[in-house]
């Protein structure tokens, strides 16, 4: 009763009118299409919600009942964000700092990603640095060569819009030009907190990604 007590009265702080309040776990309505717990919402069509609070509240819940219950997209997308393998594609200065992100000072790695060198074993790309004409048509093969689901980060001001080369003649003015991109981080160069950031996003919005091709 204590818990349940305790559980309504934080949802009702964060403004949220859950349908249904019960255990350590606050049920979110049918628009929702996850779990409401201590007032953020975790789920499908959600950005997700403080690693540490939801690992606590489902540690709790499992101690409890000795399962947990969730449904297949939801391990699907928690697998793809907690092991995406990154195509090493330094094109520029903006490569340091994307060499940086993988040291210890930043440990990328603790995120479950990896650097790959081939496309095949790959699902996210890093654009980093300026984007030529001549390069083009190689980067949209490396694109191609990768499974799906695929992801492109686009870094930097060249990667993002051609930056001090825009009006160059041999520089393309974007990649998005070339291959669709999921995220944009700004900067020239951008810092490696920037890319890092850029990547936490990523997989936000990988949790807010269906898994059946509709």
């Amino acid at each position: 009763m204590a818990v349940k007590d305790d559980i309504r009265d934080k949802v009702s702080l964060a403004g949220l009118q859950p349908e249904q309040v019960g255990g350590s776990l606050v049920q979110g309505g049918p628009q929702t299409g996850g779990l409401r717990v201590e007032g953020v919402q975790t789920g499908l069509y959600t950005a997700g919600a403080d690693r540490e609070v939801t690992v606590r509240e489902m540690n709790r819940d499992l101690q409890d009942k000795g399962f947990l219950v969730t449904s297949t997209a939801d391990v699907i997308n928690w697998a793809r964000t907690g092991s995406l393998h990154w195509m090493t594609f330094g094109l520029a200065c903006c490569a340091v700092e994307m060499m940086h992100l993988s040291m210890p000072r930043y440990d990328l790695e603790r995120f479950g990603t990896a650097p790959r060198a081939s496309p095949r074993q790959s699902d996210l790309i890093i654009v980093a640095g300026t984007l030529t004409n001549k390069m083009a048509p190689a980067f949209r093969k490396i694109y191609d060569q990768m499974p799906e689901p695929r992801y492109v980060i686009s870094m930097g001001s060249c990667a993002n819009g051609g930056g001090y080369y825009h009006f160059s003649y041999s520089v393309v003015r974007g990649c998005d030009r070339v291959v669709p991109v999921d995220v944009y981080v700004p900067g020239c160069p951008p810092t490696a907190e920037a890319l890092l950031y850029g990547i936490l996003q990523l997989q936000r919005k990988i949790r807010r990604t269906g898994t059946i091709v509709r």
